[in-house]
């Protein structure tokens, strides 16, 4: 096995795991503590960096009781991931989520998203998931 192909392998596992604890069991604190490092790099602008700041604005959207989250799909090539979400983060409207991470030595180090809400019609037949 290549080099390559192990690290995508082994960092499959990492966000998969990850994604589990984050977005179906909703505990962002173990989820973050266990697989996310420091320095961990924000690109949400509303979002500081640091682990401690992503729990801090993510805990009570995932503890809402409402909160809902599915995972549609799991991207990993080699030390970067894409988690493909639907989301319904306070039991309201209905999102799609990409979520971005780099990983490095086994954790997550660096994280972009990108959020648009579900439109109540479309001009094709297509699904957002």
């Amino acid at each position: 096995m290549s080099d390559h192909a192990e690290l995508t392998r082994a960092n499959r596992e990492v966000v998969t795991d990850f994604a589990e604890i984050f977005y179906h069991q909703r505990d962002v604190a173990q989820a973050f503590n266990t697989y996310v490092g420091e320095p961990y790099v924000q690109h949400n602008p509303t979002i500081a960096d640091g682990r401690q700041s992503a729990i801090d604005a993510l805990d009570a959207k995932f503890r809402h009781p409402n909160a809902h989250f599915e995972i549609k799909k799991i991207l990993v090539d080699g030390d970067l991931a894409v988690v493909h979400v639907r989301a319904f983060p306070t039991g309201g409207k209905e999102a799609a989520v990409a979520d971005f991470f780099r990983l490095e030595n086994g954790k997550i180090v660096e994280h972009w998203d990108v959020l648009q809400l579900v439109p109540e019609t479309a001009v094709n037949d297509n699904t957002m998931f």
